[in-house]
């Protein structure tokens, strides 16, 4: 097993002791039935489906980094108390397994019907890669997901819940036509899209870039010296502009990149997490984005 797993099951057997001896009540019940998601992200999707007849919270804080977060036990009876939990999928929330199996709630994978792109290298080679929700065409899927969910666990405000997705679901549209458009412009020599993870398959797929990156999913060991010099000779053979990294995690590896090759920093951008309020990605519509006028940004300069 690895470390950071059996670091988050030894978490969850002590989280589970915990909670034998804890109360369910939960200080800010207001009543309506609760929606748990596994980081912020799908919190702010699942706000927009279930509009003010679900509380709708986040295990995860904005700024965390969700692949090798270990659960405490807070979150252990946060999760008992809920009506329902959504999670990412495609192996995003290696911790999570264990941690839904340790509830009875019912549980929704909301990336359900996506068509997913596998890792193409290291360790993870042939795996998908989970970051589905970077393509706001993904987002549709989800959105189809917590709708149905969302129906079913309240069905007295279906209706509700299936206009407030389909209002939704345009706004992903027009935000997916502006971020095609604003990658779409830019010139065939400067459409490669380096960064520190490889988060931006399904964002690169829809706008017609070339990824590259350091590491294919964060993980404790990151950036050994071949991956950095594998980074290093794409940007040097691709002439690529500018490189970027992500919010959650050190820019280090990727500013040893940016000095063996001249390279410009191109920014931050930003993934498995929102910001705070506010933050530059306050929500996810924000986030997609902010990621488009950076990365034009960082390939015109």
């Amino acid at each position: 097993m690895p470390k950071n797993l059996a670091k988050g099951a030894a978490a969850l057997a002590a989280a589970m002791v915990a909670l034998s001896g804890c109360s369910a009540a939960d200080d800010g019940d207001d009543g309506r039935p609760v929606v748990l998601t596994t980081f912020t992200v799908l919190a702010d999707m699942a706000e927009n489906v279930a509009g003010e007849h679900l509380r709708v919270e986040s295990i995860t804080k904005a700024g965390a980094e969700i692949h090798g977060y270990e659960p405490t036990p807070g979150d252990i009876r946060r999760a008992a108390d809920a009506d329902l939990i959504l999670d990412n999928g495609l192996n995003l929330e290696a911790w999570f397994a264990q941690f839904v199996e340790s509830v009875d709630v019912p549980h929704v994978v909301v990336s359900d019907g996506v068509d997913p792109i596998d890792i193409a290298g290291d360790a993870y080679a042939g795996t998908p890669n989970p970051h589905a929700w970077m393509s706001p065409l993904n987002a549709l899927v989800y959105v189809e997901n917590m709708v149905d969910a969302f129906s079913e666990l309240d069905p007295d405000h279906a209706d509700d819940y299936a206009a407030n997705g389909d209002a939704y679901a345009a706004e992903l549209q027009a935000v997916h036509d502006e971020l095609v458009g604003e990658l779409e412009a830019l010139p065939a020599t400067q459409r490669a899209l380096v960064t520190c993870e490889g988060a931006f398959s399904y964002l690169a797929r829809d706008a017609g870039l070339e990824e590259a990156y350091i590491w294919p999913v964060n993980a404790e060991q990151q950036a050994t010296p071949q991956q950095i010099a594998a980074a290093i000779e794409f940007v040097d053979t691709a002439s690529v502009p500018a490189v970027f990294c992500e919010s959650t995690v050190s820019d280090k590896p990727m500013q040893q990149v940016v000095d063996a090759t001249g390279a410009a920093y191109g920014g931050v951008l930003y993934v498995d997490s929102l910001s705070e309020a506010d933050g530059p990605v306050p929500t996810y519509l924000d986030l997609l984005r902010y990621d488009a006028e950076t990365i034009a940004a960082g390939l015109t300069s």
